[in-house]
């Protein structure tokens, strides 16, 4: 869900209603002091809460492993009809772990193999959806003379549509076969028609003019009380004699629509169908015809209308009547609409709902409507899962509970989560904890679990499920900021900070640097508090604090009055300062205040992109590409962020292309820095080497600061030391440290243990460990330069300040591999597996599982791999090989 999904059961955590400004006066002065003698927990706890973890409403297997590989086996069988659902299901357990590029990967496999024009259309959409603010990036590739086909329409017109017309060749079996033509008249109109031509258009009209009916042997025969109109008649007879509609008005289509239906001619409601369906344009158009698409059974209309609703799906969904429509569908209703993709089209409607506002009844109707499209058990579990989640939000437990109920009797454990929850707003707090307690007795055992039965418990309890939920599930947030808190209360300051900035140094959540402000403010440090929410308003610049109350951008005015002023020289100053020490929150923070005082936007846009790809948030990175393109000085400059936008988005050519149109402009640092970036990554020959660094010795001597000239002259490092230059590289990475960039002791320990002085570069490593302040790779990259039990101590580092890391996990297993500790090994990687689906941990689980002789574990985890990444080679190849030995 992109908004935070609220809950508000425990009693305990709720916030209390809070005066921002009863905390930060606007005068200077006035400002309580929280940590004088008068500073008690009780005035600390009202203005620090931790609300609950919510019920989330994702897909959450208990081993996903499984399930990813049992999905992907089913794919290796199933039909072209079945793989964009199996892929939606995979898309919803990546979901589950928050793995937001596996997502779009499977998303995009669904609407790559839709097997239907209908799935075409859905998977389509919820791209559309996920990219939302990306068309700028379709208009680049344009430029490019290159389509992002997922943006595009439909052919609508490709749906086939069964049609069991009468025979063109007629046999008059009781007619007067001297007839030729046939009167029908209308009203006082007399419309001539082809006898036959007419009776082939269907069965019935077969019957009537050359059965055993009357009018079989009638010239005249009266259809004034069939509600066709003359001219209606007309088009009929044309279309009898040339197979064809020509230009229609759509009020005549509708009426002939009709009129094709009662009498069963189905070329004929075939080419209304599809003429009809060209003609929709816009949402009133489609709500319009939607009625009689349904109605009349034309699919394709419906197709064409469905289309257009999903086009711009957030604003059809504020749209009453397009929300009546889809939410009172019944079965026979959704099949004319949205074909065998119904259970698709309700998960994108019920993400984009919930998106919206998760309590609305919008959201149960959706739901609802999911639950009736579900087929297998697994669509099944999921639709009652999510919407006990609503229904929990709602306050409506009663139904909530039914929900849960059901979603684990089809094997959702998750779900018990859920009815713990209801348990403990019921009064029935030991047998929440009880149920959570059986969970973890009945199955190897996940962090969440822990994480909810900490909240039916008090005291060391409480702390001991904590720690566990922590160690299994080290992604959990809520077990950090709860131990913060509670440090908080005990007036234990720098440990509550010890505590939240563990979980910020490896995932940047807003509510835990929301937390950080918190606590800067109880101690008033309004420098270290303003740094805090000016990184959350560049993350997010609407975002809401204490549950949506307040908004960050106001709680910041009122710090701000606190802090002194900065010129522009001390802006920069104090960029060089934390971009040095590789603070990128620090370094997002003076960014944003340079952006607000003015100055050169579009370069100061494009650095705050450069510091958000770097702590692994895209999306706001390109957001801030997009702003820094908006406000370039120059067309030169404009393009090289049209180039880093094309290029961060898998665009490696088109990227390129772009820096070359900015250098026949200008000769600049960035588009020499671009073009050498680009050609390094889309070229695999060697040969490129060479003008990598030629482009980066251009853009050394272009004008730059030395932030920027610093990463050029790291990178021509890089370049050289793979060319074996490795003296060149060396004076390079030294040029770099003279003016600060301190990543270049990476580079510089490389140098040195090449040159086989593996003593000096684990001392230039312990240089750049000492001054940057995030430092996990820095640990990861020394461990190579140390013996092993040095190494040991520095991967365990690593998993402290970053468990997101996967290398220490292998190195350490295959260690114990390596020491015949099999079982170990297996566990070790077993243990960040819960947590990360990570290609290479699941490679190499599989590889020992195979060396034990565990052939379909190995063949669990290679389907599981294959599903992270379907296209390497390694794992292709492994998987081949375990298969050709399943029993």
């Amino acid at each position: 869900m992109r908004t935070f999904f609220p809950s508000d059961s425990c009693k305990e955590s709720q916030l209390n209603a809070i005066n921002p400004q009863s905390w930060l006066q606007v005068e200077r002065g006035k400002l309580s002091k929280l940590s004088s003698s008068h500073t008690n927990s009780s005035s600390i706890e009202s203005f620090i809460k931790v609300p609950e973890p919510p019920i989330l409403p994702f897909f959450k297997p208990i081993d996903y492993v499984e399930v990813l590989a049992q999905i992907h086996e089913e794919m290796e069988s199933c039909s072209p009809q079945e793989r964009s659902t199996l892929y939606l299901l995979q898309f919803q357990i990546f979901r589950g772990l928050g793995e937001t590029k596996l997502m779009r990967r499977s998303l995009r496999s669904a609407w790559q193999r839709a097997g239907t024009v209908h799935e075409k259309l859905v998977f389509g959409a919820w791209l559309r959806y996920e990219k939302q603010g990306e068309e700028l990036i379709a208009d680049l590739l344009a430029t490019c003379n290159k389509c992002a086909q997922e943006f595009g329409p439909v052919d609508v017109s490709q749906l086939q549509v069964e049609v069991n017309g009468c025979s063109k060749e007629t046999v008059v079996m009781n007619g007067d076969k001297s007839l030729k033509n046939v009167n029908f008249k209308i009203g006082d109109e007399i419309i001539v028609c082809d006898r036959q031509k007419i009776a082939s258009l269907s069965a019935p009209f077969h019957a009537m003019l050359n059965g055993y009916f009357t009018e079989s042997s009638s010239q005249d025969i009266d259809l004034s009380e069939n509600n066709i109109s003359p001219l209606g008649m007309r088009t009929i007879g044309e279309f009898s004699i040339t197979g064809s509609l020509s230009e229609v008005h759509p009020d005549l289509l509708l009426e002939i629509l009709v009129f094709s239906n009662k009498f069963c001619c189905e070329r004929l409601k075939d080419a209304c169908d599809r003429k009809l369906a060209s003609l929709v344009c816009t949402k009133d158009d489609a709500v319009e015809f939607m009625e009689y698409a349904i109605e009349q059974n034309s699919p394709v209309l419906a197709a064409s209308c469905l289309q257009v609703f999903l086009h711009e799906l957030s604003d059809c969904l504020n749209d009453e009547r397009v929300v009546e429509i889809f939410s009172h569908a019944d079965r026979q209703q959704r099949s004319i609409m949205v074909g065998q993709a119904s259970f698709s089209l309700y998960c994108l409607l019920s993400e984009v709902a919930m998106n919206l506002d998760p309590r609305s009844d919008k959201t149960v109707c959706f739901l609802e409507q999911l639950i009736e499209s579900a087929e297998t058990d697994r669509e099944k579990l999921l639709a009652f899962h999510q919407l006990g989640c609503v229904r929990l939000l709602r306050k409506e437990y009663d139904e909530a509970e039914g929900l849960f109920e059901k979603a684990v009797s089809l094997g959702h454990v998750y779900s018990i989560a859920g009815l713990a929850r209801l348990g403990y707003i019921k009064g029935h707090k030991l047998c929440s904890y009880e149920k959570l307690s059986s969970v973890i007795s009945s199955v190897n055992p996940l962090g969440w679990m822990y994480q909810e039965r900490s909240l039916y418990c008090e005291g060391d309890k409480r702390s001991e499920d904590l720690e566990k939920a922590t160690e299994l599930g080290p992604t959990l947030t809520y077990p950090y900021m709860y131990r913060a808190a509670s440090l908080m209360m005990k007036q234990n300051v720098q440990a509550a900070l010890a505590e939240i900035n563990r979980v910020l140094g490896f995932k940047l959540a807003l509510e835990c640097m929301e937390l950080r402000f918190c606590l800067y403010l109880a101690i008033e440090d309004y420098k270290a508090a303003i740094c805090d929410v000016q990184a959350i308003l560049t993350l997010s610049p609407d975002y809401r604090m204490f549950e949506g109350r307040v908004a960050a951008s106001h709680l910041r005015t009122l710090v701000r009055e606190h802090v002194g002023s900065w010129t522009t020289a001390d802006c920069w100053m104090q960029l060089y300062d934390r971009w040095s020490s590789v603070d990128d929150i620090g370094s997002l923070s003076v960014i944003y205040q340079m952006l607000e005082s003015g100055g050169a936007k579009g370069v100061l846009y494009f650095r705050q992109s450069l510091l958000l790809l770097r702590l692994n948030c895209p999306d706001a990175a390109m957001r801030s590409l997009e702003l820094a393109r908006r406000h370039a000085s120059s067309e030169h400059e404009r393009l090289v962020y049209e180039g880093w936008i094309l290029y961060d988005t898998g665009h490696c050519e088109e990227g390129l292309r772009k820096a070359e149109e900015s250098i026949k402009i200008s000769r600049s640092f960035e588009a020499f820095f671009l073009k050498a970036y680009a050609l390094a990554d889309s070229s695999l020959d060697s040969s490129c080497s060479s003008t990598v660094i030629s482009l980066l010795e251009n853009a050394l001597k272009c004008p730059s600061d030395n932030l920027r000239k610093g990463q050029a002259l790291n990178n021509l490092g890089s370049v050289l030391v793979d060319c074996g230059k490795l003296d060149s590289a060396a004076d390079c990475y030294i040029n770099a440290l003279k003016i600060r960039h301190t990543r270049a002791h990476q580079g510089l320990a490389r140098v040195h243990f090449l040159k086989n002085d593996k003593a000096t570069a684990y001392v230039e490593m312990t240089k750049l460990i000492e001054k940057a302040k995030n430092n996990a790779s820095a640990y990861e990259k020394r461990s190579e330069y140390c013996d092993r039990d040095l190494t040991k101590a520095d991967l365990e580092m690593v998993t402290r300040i970053d468990p997101l890391r996967v290398y220490p996990y292998r190195y350490r297993a295959a260690v114990l591999m390596d020491s015949r500790k099999e079982e170990e090994a297996i566990a070790e990687l077993s243990r960040a597996i819960a947590f990360k689906a990570d290609l290479h941990l699941l490679h190499l689980r599989a590889a020992f599982h195979e060396h034990v002789g565990d052939v379909l574990a190995a063949l669990r985890d290679c389907r599981a791999a294959l599903s992270v990444d379907p296209n390497h080679q390694e794992m292709l190849e492994l998987h081949s090989r375990v298969n050709s030995h399943e029993p």
